[in-house]
């Protein structure tokens, strides 16, 4: 038989692994265990310190304001004169009643404004909306207005806007004023529609705004002073064709800007060869035609779709510029519900500026009837770092008496595109 060997090897007892593992000792002095005891327990005060002081501030801040509330109620609900005692109660407490008409108006046209999304938000939407109906204007506007003959420059100073009248007791005035310097081109069109004052149809003449301006805004104050100056380079021979336009506006941040009034001031009337100071009253505001759009209306029922087409747009060309280009901003509102707005694609400005561009909006379950399309017409300058500036706007619905034609024939047609000329203006 073979023997087998076998090796014994010395196992060590698990007694004896835990007796040197309690042996172990940190490599550290006992004075350096003492000071992170020390800095441990300094950081643990500090933190409940700070704890204490957070929860001491809460409870102080929430009693503060359970008081100022309780005190604004009461101010709100009973007069000035409080009863010391309560025998001296005689009867009901009165209250004040503001009137808030004009301020509830304010703010539902706000949040009609800001209660749907829009991709440019830093912009403000310059779309033409239904304005309200203006019965009386208050106000004039004290200005001056010179040619220099040498320079062949016209200078408009803007010098004070007076007797304002509060809009709202509670929201205060900030007035400002603009200024278009507006050329009459020799061009007209036929309007539909169109009577002059006498009751009899003529044929508008085309405007077209040469320079925009815009005064300082002064908060707070229904008599401001500006005294800013303005100024452009302006040919003799034209200042017969150009009317200077001024409107005065109540600064709204959060929506339209009120229009307060305006003046209107043909040239061609005074000697302005010397420098001539003037005060007008502010007038009823009014619309200028400076041109006209082509569009197409076609309503799919079947899908809830209104397919708007710009085919062309009619402008007056002061001067040739090879880099300014025109493109419009069209947006549907259905039943005070502003869908999301459009743009088509830049095209070079020239007297009739062709499009030939199809936009479709996506239309809720509101009945058609109930929506309005609003077009605006911008241009820019690719060499200029300016901004946009408006052309004009106009508005296809079935709210305006003017537009039902339209309206009309592209309900009757449906499915079939319907072209109609519309008068652009600003």
């Amino acid at each position: 038989m073979q023997s087998v060997m076998v090796t014994i090897i010395d196992l060590v007892a698990p007694g004896e692994l835990i007796s040197s593992a309690g042996e172990l000792k940190m490599p550290f002095s006992d004075a350096i265990k003492y000071s992170i005891l020390a800095i441990s327990v300094t950081l643990l005060l500090l933190a409940l310190g700070i704890l204490a002081w957070q929860i001491f501030r809460c409870c102080t801040q929430s009693h503060n304001t359970y008081n100022q509330q309780d005190k604004v109620s009461s101010n709100l609900l009973y007069t000035d004169e409080k009863p010391t005692t309560a025998g001296n109660y005689s009867g009901a407490p009165s209250t004040k009643v503001e009137d808030v008409s004009t301020e509830a108006r304010r703010l539902s046209r706000c949040l009609s404004q800001t209660s749907f999304p829009s991709s440019g938000s830093s912009q403000r939407d310059e779309d033409m909306g239904e304005q309200e109906s203006i019965k009386k204007v208050d106000g004039s506007l004290r200005f001056s207005v010179y040619y220099d003959r040498l320079q062949s420059r016209l200078v408009v100073t803007v010098l004070q806007v007076e007797g304002l009248l509060q809009l709202s007791q509670t929201c205060r005035l900030q007035p400002f004023v603009k200024l278009r310097l507006m050329w009459a081109g020799s061009e007209t069109v036929e309007v539909e529609g169109f009577t002059d004052e006498e009751g009899e149809e003529t044929l508008p003449v085309l405007w077209t705004v040469l320079q925009e301006w815009r005064t300082r805004t002064v908060k707070g104050s229904c008599s401001p002073l500006y005294g800013d100056q303005f100024s452009c380079v302006l040919q003799e021979d034209k200042l017969h064709h150009v009317n200077l336009r001024m409107e005065v506006k109540d600064f709204d941040k959060f929506s339209r800007h009120t229009v307060l009034g305006e003046v209107r001031l043909p040239l061609r009337q005074l000697n302005i060869f010397y420098p001539l100071e003037l005060q007008e009253e502010l007038q009823i505001p009014q619309k200028d035609l400076v041109g006209e759009v082509l569009l197409t209306l076609k309503f799919l029922p079947t899908s809830q779709r209104l397919e708007v087409g710009l085919l062309k747009v009619r402008t007056v060309l002061t001067e040739m510029c090879s880099d300014a280009a025109l493109y419009a901003r069209i947006s549907v509102q259905c039943n005070q519900c502003k869908l999301r707005y459009q743009k088509t694609s830049a095209v070079a400005h020239c007297l009739v500026t062709v499009f030939n561009q199809v936009l479709m909006f996506s239309l809720p379950e509101s009945p058609v009837e109930q929506c309005k399309i609003l077009v605006s017409v911008y241009e820019t300058h690719a060499a200029r770092k300016s901004a946009k500036r408006l052309i004009g706007q106009l508005s296809v619905g079935k709210e305006r008496s003017n537009e039902d034609e339209h309206w009309t024939w592209m309900m009757r047609s449906v499915r079939q595109p319907v072209a109609k000329w519309h008068s652009l203006l600003i």
